[in-house]
């Protein structure tokens, strides 16, 4: 009978591959490469167990992953900067780099899908990872930048080239991949709209930088933009052509609305490199580029906007999302209802 180790690259190379996105694949790898493989690759995989697997989830709980894969001893102890010397485990100090639990999900939901194809196959006659419950623990509260916060951004980014790229992310709750995938093309600034169509991604092991489809048929539609947004993207525009000139024939044609200064595609972790240099210089705590999206439906409830609408504008697959990603927000208005029923039930009558 076949190892784990063989199954798994196996469902990696030639099931995986036609049903998942690119970048989620790239993670797959990953964690099949330094989670999956280095403790359960050598079982058999008719003889893998529930609490085999509950063994190796517990596993991956308590220990420090620096320690186990070595990272800290992989640094120059000659090193001219500080940060690329050993620090931690290398000089005997556990670092306490443990997994999070949603990681630990993420870990099991994958063994999972990987072992139901292999009871489809009729490889297995059940799939014992389904056997092991696991929690994602308490979800962490998001604390997306506020009205003044979001002010205070905008004001600092107005003569950055972010400055169009932030005024849309937090006007229309664009996520980062999707606004880096936009094309001119896509973008009707006289009837003020613009149709999410692509997504642009990066991939680690040689693909690079890459367009690749919306996430789902949902997130793939055509939103309306304010008045702000589209004075943001016509000077924006403006920008980019006076940049491409001074480029000439060397300018690349990706007919993309955000790109570099010489054209080209921007990298993902560059936007969020210069978000927080633009954070620091608006004096603003960290936040993450994604937090705008929060925002944007954060206010958006608190103008007392439908969920569906806000649901459409983002693009979720269900309003169950929408809603179970603003619970917080959902309860805050619900108590200002309640509070302002109070009040009328409380007023007294007019003798």
């Amino acid at each position: 009978m076949i190892d784990v180790d063989y199954y798994l690259t196996h469902w990696l190379d030639h099931v995986a591959v036609h049903t998942i996105r690119p970048s989620t694949l790239a993670r797959y790898r990953t964690c099949v490469r330094l989670y999956l493989i280095p403790a359960l690759g050598a079982k058999k995989l008719n003889r893998l167990t529930a609490r085999d697997v509950r063994v190796w989830l517990d596993q991956l709980r308590a220990t420090c992953r620096c320690c186990a894969q070595g990272t800290d001893g992989a640094r120059d102890p000659d090193a001219a900067n500080e940060r690329n010397r050993p620090r931690c485990c290398a000089l005997g100090r556990c670092c306490r780099q443990y997994l999070s639990p949603l990681t630990i999900v993420y870990l099991h939901a994958l063994l999972r899908s990987a072992l139901q194809h292999a009871v489809r196959e009729d490889d297995l006659a059940r799939n014992v990872a389904r056997n092991v419950q696991v929690s994602a623990g308490r979800r962490q509260r998001i604390e997306p930048p506020t009205a003044a916060e979001a002010r205070r951004l905008l004001e600092a980014a107005r003569s950055s080239r972010l400055h169009a790229l932030v005024m849309l992310a937090l006007r229309t709750g664009m996520r980062r991949g999707e606004l880096l995938g936009l094309r001119w093309s896509d973008v009707d600034l006289t009837g003020g709209t613009l149709a999410i169509r692509q997504t642009l991604q990066y991939i680690p092991g040689g693909a690079g930088l890459v367009l690749a489809p919306t996430k789902t048929i949902n997130s793939e539609h055509r939103i309306a933009l304010p008045g702000s947004c589209i004075d943001a993207l016509t000077e924006h525009r403006e920008r980019q052509e006076r940049e491409r000139q001074a480029i000439g024939a060397a300018w690349p044609e990706t007919g993309l609305a955000f790109t570099t200064r010489h054209g080209g595609m921007i990298n993902p972790a560059n936007v969020s490199r210069d978000f927080k240099a633009l954070l620091q210089r608006a004096g603003l705590r960290p936040i993450r580029f994604h937090d705008l999206r929060h925002s944007c439906a954060s206010f958006l409830l608190d103008q007392g906007v439908d969920l569906v609408v806000i649901k459409e504008l983002l693009g979720h697959a269900h309003i169950a999302i929408t809603a179970h990603v603003y619970a917080h927000v959902r309860l805050r208005l619900q108590r200002d209802a309640i509070e302002r029923m109070s009040g009328a039930l409380d007023e007294r009558p007019e003798p």
